[in-house]
């Protein structure tokens, strides 16, 4: 009882260094909890500001721990301290008022959001190490071990209590269902992160608790070493063979490559960081020829990527695998031609790529837009639907034109861009009005041509008159 008791003394204890020590992210992780609960009462779709501010509090969580540990790194105290914090207060500000006019948390919002957050993970993962002051190979390795304790703490806190309420709800008395949710946001939001910034140490000011928390633990080092690395090495043979029969074959990949070395980059440059601390042969070897292997193996993604963008555009996803590509190439050459230097480098150009992609005018939505909106307008010239700014309806307008022209116009009205095509009418819709001002209806890949099928239905939601006849039977037919 007494271990059960000091064990709980320590949890709190961390938790209170955690908030003391990131104030700024307590504040929105602590807000993010109870906008969390306020929805699940609600049982519908929370209003527009609460969307909102749960995306500020997200972000501003992340900005919170970015501004603590800059002021950690450069051993600001006193105003400095706070005038790093009222930075920070601007930039949620900034990103407050960024938002504030969108009539809908669409997928640009989030998109740029999470790209944000990712940049901040980056800074704040980097900043112990600028300048060398610590091991970024180290600082990695305590955040990583720091969250995978606190995901495992909280999993097993979620699922004991969940059997805990259960429980109470099959002996002792009804439990209100949205008390799982509740339990699950305070776990998850407030305890795990809290859990998970507790452990990290001060690493500007405790060497021995830096050395203490990096210590290499022996699973992970065989994790790493007889698993992960084995599998990236079997992963590359797998690609290169691949290569060697693109060269035989001469057909290039129609879009599956791109996400498959994104994921295989991803991977490497994570085992590549956290095998910075092992000296054993597997780990050297590793280090030595992953990022020789990454040039051409990414350098083939990109000529794939390239390929893809000439014939369709480009789409915030190819963009994303385009840009992720530049990146992976970039460090596979530094990382080549200067082995020794500090693998912090990843994470800061990893953030510097990310900020480039929400900044306009080469951020990734932008650039789509005005390259969907340049192929469309290429397609319909080309099929002289489009002459002089004016359109002009072609009912027997090529599939392969009616296909594309169907793609790009509804990619366009999910995004809410087709108020930006000059010279389509004003309150375009694709459904509505493609007929009528294109002349021809939306047409699909798996659109059959005019005459091979039919299909005859009537409103549902209309009575039907029987009268003058017995039985009324529901008969369906299909022809060829």
């Amino acid at each position: 009882m007494r271990s059960l008791i000091t064990a709980i003394g320590r949890l709190l204890q961390g938790f209170y260094q955690a908030v003391t020590r990131f104030p700024l992210t307590a504040i929105c992780l602590f807000s993010s909890t109870a906008l969390a609960c306020h929805i699940i009462s609600l049982h519908r779709t929370p209003e527009l500001i609460v969307q909102k501010l749960m995306f500020v509090f997200l972000l501003g969580s992340f900005i919170g721990v970015t501004a603590q540990f800059a002021c950690e790194r450069f051993s600001y105290r006193g105003k400095q301290r706070g005038g790093v914090y009222g930075l920070a207060l601007i930039l949620i500000l900034l990103y407050y008022f960024s938002i504030a006019n969108v009539i809908a948390i669409d997928y640009e919002v989030a998109a740029k959001t999470m790209v944000a957050v990712f940049a901040m993970f980056c800074i704040y993962v980097w900043l112990p190490s600028y300048g060398n002051e610590n091991d970024f190979n180290t600082v990695a390795l305590i955040h990583s071990k720091s969250a995978l304790t606190s995901v495992l703490y909280a999993a097993v806190l979620s699922v004991g209590l969940a059997l805990l309420f259960a429980t109470i709800d099959v002996l002792l008395f009804a439990v209100d269902s949205d008390i799982y949710g509740y339990m699950m946001v305070i776990v998850w939001i407030s305890f795990a992160t809290l859990s998970y910034l507790a452990r990290l140490p001060y690493f500007h000011a405790d060497a021995r608790s830096v050395v203490e928390a990096g210590q290499f633990p022996r699973v992970l080092e065989i994790l790493v070493s007889q698993i992960a690395i084995p599998l990236v090495a079997a992963y590359t043979l797998v690609l290169f063979s691949y290569f060697i029969k693109i060269g035989f074959t001469g057909t290039w990949p129609v879009g599956q490559l791109g996400p498959m070395i994104l994921a295989y980059s991803a991977v490497g440059l994570i085992l590549f960081v956290l095998a910075g601390r092992l000296n054993n042969k597997i780990a050297l070897l590793y280090k030595l020829i992953f990022p020789k292997v990454l040039i051409p193996i990414v350098g083939m993604q990109l000529m794939s990527v390239y390929i893809r963008l000439q014939a369709y555009g480009v789409t915030e996803s190819r963009y994303y695998v385009a840009l992720f590509g530049l990146f992976s190439l970039v460090i596979g050459f530094i990382l080549t031609l200067r082995p020794r230097i500090n693998n912090g480098i990843i994470a800061l150009l990893a953030a510097a790529f990310a900020i480039v992609s929400v900044v306009p005018p080469v951020d990734a939505f932008t650039v789509s837009r005005i390259s969907q909106i340049g192929r469309l307008e290429q397609i319909l010239t080309e099929a002289g639907m489009l002459v002089g700014g004016q359109l002009e309806a072609k009912p027997d307008a090529d599939f392969t034109v009616r296909r594309e022209t169907t793609n790009i116009l509804q990619y366009l009205e999910r995004r809410g861009y087709l108020g930006q095509v000059a010279w389509l009418p004003e309150d375009f819709s694709p459904y509505r009005d493609m007929q009528q001002i294109l002349g021809f209806s939306p047409t699909y890949s798996h659109t059959p041509q005019l005459g091979e099928f039919f299909h005859v239905s009537l409103d549902l939601q209309e009575p039907l008159s029987i009268a003058g006849y017995d039985v009324l039977l529901q008969v369906t037919s299909h022809r060829q």
